[in-house]
C-alpha cells in the first residue's frame, strides 16, 4: 500500500513537471507603473495551493504586500502584488529581485510544488512540536527541561492564543551540535515535555511530536493551533468585539461562490495567515482583492470547496468566520516587545525566560534564531497578573542581562477598534449591491 502511494505521488510530481514545462510560469517585476510600490505579476498553470506558495515566498523575504489582485478561474492562475520593503520603499535590490524571479518563474519548474510549504529531511537539527494549555512561565519550564536534557535550542517560534500555546522548537545535541537521533533519548524528551505541557491538570490536552523533517514553521503553527481548536472561544478570552477582525461570509448563488470579506488592522504577514488558513481548510480561492488604507487592511475572497461547492450551512459559515478570526489574532503582538541580541550559548533561552518568570512576566509570543554564533531573540511579554508591564521591572531585568543586549522595541498595542464604516472598495465590491446576493446575519456563539 505504501509503495503504491509513493508511486502515485511520484507520478503526480512527474505530471506536474510536465504541465509546468508546457506552461512555464511568467514573472514580471515592474518598478515604474506604481509610485509607491514594486508591482509583481505572476502567471502560471493553476493548481491548489499555488496562491499560498507565492504569498509565502514573498512574505518569507519580509516583503510587505500592500495590495493584491488574484484570479484563477479555469486552468490559469494570475496574481498581481504591490509590495514594499519593511520601510515602505520599492524593492530595488537586484539580489532580491533575482531571487523572486527564480523562486516564482520558469527556473522553479523542476522544483516540487511542496518546496516552500512542506517537509524535507534535515540532519542539522531535531524539530519538536508542542501544543498545550498556556500558563505563566510555560516557556521557561520547557526551556529548563531541554537544557537539563542537554538539548541546545537553535531556533524556536512560540504562539499563544485563546488559552492555548503552540511551539516549534529546533534543537541540537549540546555536545555534537547535530540532530538527536537516539530513539531512547527522543522518547525521554517527548515524555518529559509532555509532563510539563500537561502540568497538574489531568484533563489538559497536550501533545509533543519529535521529527527530523523541516517544515515551514509558521504554517505548522497555524495547523497545530487549528488542530487544537484554538478558534473556539472560552471565558478566558479577553478580546472584545471592538478588537476582533470583522469577518463576514455570504453566498453568491448565481455563481456558486462564497464571498469572504475581512476588515482588520493591517500588519506584516496578514495575507499569508488568511490564505494559509483557507488553504488548510480545503477552500480554493478563485478571485481575491486585497487593499490597505492607512492602518487598516481589507480583504475579499471568492471561494469554493475543493469539490466546487460553496459554504453549505450556517454552522460551516460560523466555523469559517471563527477560524479566520483566530488566524489573524494568533500573530497579533500583545504586550511589550523585547529584543535580545548577544553571543549564543547553551542554556541562553532557559536563563532569559527564567529571569522573565522570576519577575512575573509571561511570554505571549517568541521568535528565537541563532546564526553564526549570534542569538537574536524577540519576546512579547505581559505581566502575569494582567497589569501593564512596570518600567521598573524591565529596568531590573536589563540590569541582570545587560543594558545593551536587551532592548525595548515596542509598547503594548493600542486597543483601538477597527473602523467598520469604510466603504467596500474592492474590484468586485459592486456585487454586494446586487440582488443576487443572499445576505446572512452572522451569529457568533462561542463556548
Amino acid at each position: 500500500m505504501e509503495m503504491n502511494m509513493s508511486f502515485s505521488r511520484d507520478m503526480d510530481d512527474e505530471y506536474e513537471k510536465f504541465i509546468r514545462r508546457m506552461n512555464p510560469p511568467r514573472v514580471v517585476i515592474d518598478n515604474e507603473s506604481c509610485k509607491n510600490a514594486t508591482v509583481i505579476r505572476v502567471d502560471s498553470a493553476n493548481r491548489h495551493g499555488i496562491l499560498l506558495e507565492v504569498v509565502q515566498i514573498l512574505t518569507d523575504i519580509n516583503l510587505i504586500i500592500t495590495k493584491a489582485y488574484i484570479s484563477s478561474d479555469g486552468n490559469w492562475f494570475m496574481d498581481v502584488f504591490n509590495v514594499t520593503d519593511q520601510d515602505g520603499n520599492k524593492i530595488l535590490d537586484e539580489g532580491i529581485l533575482d531571487y523572486i524571479r527564480k523562486s516564482l518563474g520558469p527556473e522553479s519548474c523542476f522544483m516540487p510544488s511542496i518546496r516552500s510549504v512542506g517537509m524535507k529531511q534535515s540532519m542539522d537539527h531535531t524539530a519538536i512540536e508542542l501544543t498545550g494549555s498556556d500558563r505563566p512561565g510555560l516557556l521557561s519550564e520547557v526551556s529548563a527541561v531541554l537544557r537539563h536534557l542537554k538539548c541546545n535550542v537553535v531556533n524556536a517560534e512560540v504562539w499563544t492564543h485563546n488559552t492555548r500555546a503552540a511551539a516549534v522548537v529546533q534543537v541540537t545535541d549540546e555536545e555534537t551540535e547535530t540532530a538527536i537521533s537516539d530513539p531512547e533519548r527522543l522518547s525521554r524528551i517527548k515524555s518529559l515535555l509532555y509532563s510539563v505541557l500537561k502540568g497538574s491538570n489531568k484533563s489538559s490536552l497536550a501533545k509533543t511530536v519529535v521529527s527530523h523533517s523541516v517544515t515551514h514553521t509558521e504554517r505548522r503553527l497555524h495547523q497545530m493551533m487549528f488542530a487544537d481548536r484554538d478558534y473556539e472561544r472560552t471565558g478566558g478570552d479577553v478580546l472584545d468585539d471592538r478588537q476582533r477582525p470583522n469577518v463576514d461570509v455570504v453566498n453568491w448563488h448565481d455563481k456558486d461562490y462564497s464571498v469572504v470579506t475581512i476588515g482588520c488592522k493591517d500588519r506584516p504577514k496578514l495575507l499569508f495567515d488568511t490564505v494559509c488558513t483557507l488553504t488548510d481548510m480545503d477552500y480554493v480561492v478563485f478571485h481575491a482583492n486585497i487593499d490597505t488604507l492607512g492602518p487598516d487592511s481589507y480583504q475579499e475572497y471568492y471561494i469554493r470547496h475543493l469539490d466546487g461547492s460553496p459554504v453549505k450551512s450556517d454552522a460551516e459559515r460560523q466555523r469559517v468566520t471563527q477560524c479566520l478570526e483566530a488566524a489573524i489574532e494568533r500573530r497579533v503582538s500583545e504586550g511589550l516587545k523585547l529584543e535580545l541580541c548577544t553571543t549564543d550559548r547553551v542554556g541562553l533561552l532557559s536563563d532569559v525566560t527564567r529571569i522573565f518568570r522570576e519577575n512575573s512576566l509571561t511570554v505571549t509570543r517568541a521568535e528565537v534564531t541563532t546564526k553564526a554564533g549570534k542569538a537574536v531573540n524577540t519576546f512579547y511579554v505581559r505581566d502575569a497578573s494582567g497589569y501593564p508591564v512596570d518600567v521598573k521591572t524591565i529596568d531590573s531585568i536589563r540590569q541582570v542581562l545587560g543594558q545593551t543586549i536587551l532592548k525595548v522595541k515596542g509598547n503594548p498595542d493600542d486597543s483601538k477598534p477597527v473602523s467598520q464604516e469604510s466603504p467596500t472598495r474592492f474590484l468586485f465590491g459592486g456585487l454586494f449591491k446586487s440582488k443576487s446576493f443572499v445576505n446572512f446575519s452572522l451569529v457568533r456563539s462561542y463556548s
